[in-house]
Parts: C-alpha cells; sequence; structure tokens
C-alpha cells in the first residue's frame, strides 16, 4: 500500500485553513455580533458590532435595532457593550421569529451619548440635558451609520428601533428628539432627558419607557417625568415601573416577554 505524506509544513497550512474556515462557518451560524469599525463624515471613529440575521440574504433589506449601552460599558475594546441585553436578539428562538439588523456602538470612556452634565456629588446623579447643543460624536456617528444602512437598502426604513439602557436610555430620547422621523419605536430604560424639550414631531414615536423605583443612579422621577410630559403631547406611551427595583431594571425589561414582539409591531 502507498502511504501518502504530505510536508509538514503545507499539512499545518491546510489544517489552519479548515479551522479557520470552519469556525468562521460556526460563529456566524451562532449568530454571533461582528466587530466593525465606522468613520463618520466629520473624522470620528465609532466602535461597533453588529449582528444580522440567519441566513442572512443581502437582496433583502431587514428591521434594524440601534442599541445604546450604559456608562459602564464604555471604552474602545469593541466588546463591553454587549454585556447587557443584547444577548435577547441572539437567542434561537428570537433570531427565527424576529429576523433584524441589530446594531450595538461603543461610546468613548470620555464622552456620553447624550448632550448632558453628569454631577457626581450626591446619588441619584444631578443630570443637566441641553438638547440646544450639538449631538456628541458618538450618537452623530450612530445616526450616521443607521443612515447609510437605509440608504443602502440594508435597513427597512420603516422599521428602525432604538432602545438603550442608563445612559443609553439617555441616548435613546435625544436621537428620538433629534432624528424624530428615523425611528419606529423608541425603548429607553433607566434613562432621562430634557423633558422640557419634547415635541409633537417627538411624541409620534411609539415609547414603551422602564424604570425601577428604587433606582439609586438615575431617578425613578426622570421616567416619570418623560412619561408625563410624552402623553401631555398626544404620544402612545406604554411605562412599566418596577417596584423595589435598583438600577438594574433593564434585566426586567429584557425579560418582558413582550419586549420584542412589541417592539417590532411598530412601523412607521
Amino acid at each position: 500500500m502507498i502511504k501518502w505524506q504530505l510536508p509538514k509544513r503545507i499539512f499545518t497550512s491546510l489544517l489552519l485553513v479548515f479551522i479557520l474556515s470552519n469556525c468562521s462557518i460556526v460563529t456566524f451560524g451562532q449568530g454571533n455580533f461582528e466587530k466593525k469599525v465606522f468613520k463618520a463624515s466629520d473624522g470620528f471613529d465609532l466602535n461597533y458590532q453588529i449582528l444580522f440575521p440567519e441566513n442572512y440574504d443581502e437582496s433583502k433589506s431587514y428591521p434594524l435595532v440601534l442599541f445604546l449601552h450604559g456608562a459602564g460599558e464604555r471604552g474602545s475594546d469593541n466588546e463591553k457593550q454587549l454585556k447587557h441585553g443584547v444577548k435577547l436578539f441572539t437567542t434561537a428562538e428570537n433570531r427565527a421569529k424576529f429576523p433584524c439588523i441589530v446594531i450595538a456602538p461603543q461610546c468613548p470612556q470620555e464622552s456620553y451619548w447624550s448632550s448632558v452634565e453628569v454631577s457626581r456629588d450626591k446619588y441619584p446623579l444631578v443630570l443637566n440635558f441641553d438638547y440646544t447643543r450639538p449631538s456628541n460624536p458618538p450618537l452623530n456617528a450612530a445616526i450616521e451609520l443607521v443612515k447609510e444602512m437605509i440608504a443602502s437598502k440594508k435597513a427597512i426604513k420603516k422599521q428602525v428601533y432604538i432602545t438603550g439602557l442608563s445612559m443609553g436610555g439617555m441616548g435613546t430620547y435625544e436621537a428620538v428628539y433629534k432624528h424624530p422621523k428615523l425611528f419606529a419605536a423608541a425603548m429607553p430604560i433607566c434613562g432621562g432627558g430634557d423633558e422640557d424639550k419634547f415635541t409633537k414631531a417627538m411624541a409620534k414615536v411609539p415609547f414603551w419607557i422602564f424604570h425601577g423605583d428604587a433606582d439609586a443612579v438615575v431617578g425613578v422621577e426622570n421616567s416619570r417625568e418623560a412619561v408625563a410630559i410624552l402623553k401631555s403631547l398626544k404620544a402612545n406611551v406604554t411605562y412599566t415601573e418596577y417596584p423595589g427595583v435598583n438600577h438594574n431594571s433593564w434585566d426586567n425589561a429584557f425579560a418582558e416577554p413582550e419586549f420584542l414582539n412589541w417592539m417590532f409591531s411598530k412601523r412607521k
């Protein structure tokens, strides 16, 4: 019997190619997020991760979700922004039921999603929002990325959604305020905003707002006031307040059985 033997170097190279090829298939099949960097028109580099639907078809357009993380996940590693919440979109059941594109950008350590000054002298935090200021570069870049996804027909224009927790909840309000025609629904969690600036245009976007009434970081009054103002503007607002829950009300919110059903039921 003839024994075929490949040179060790060639065998090793072929084995490595095989492993990497299979790893990429497994990674895509499991619905892992992909790391990317978006260069905005102002030159700002936005780290983000993106999740495509299973069996993604480039010829089709999909609903898009913009996910804004909290202050604790800021940085430059392009990883920490996936710590809370986004796993909801990666379960086999939800990927089958709600095929969508999820964009999870990362805000740099020194910045915020929202135009806010934060006083940490006491808790709950003292938050001074000012929507008359230009939006911060990270939020601008995230919005520009979303618009690019729409322009390239990857995302369905009438099905763009935004959610965020804590600092990301604050960014959610500002994003809808600055770009009310962009979003089909908004779901801010334990956030707050410049409620006195809320507009009728903003109120055309359906909101589901979440907060814990024992929040020692971002006081529940922020959400209560946002709800009151939005309702006064005749907005479609659902509000869920969790008794005894501290700042981590995102755990409760993302566990809501109707979270994704409600989100994807909304269209512009």
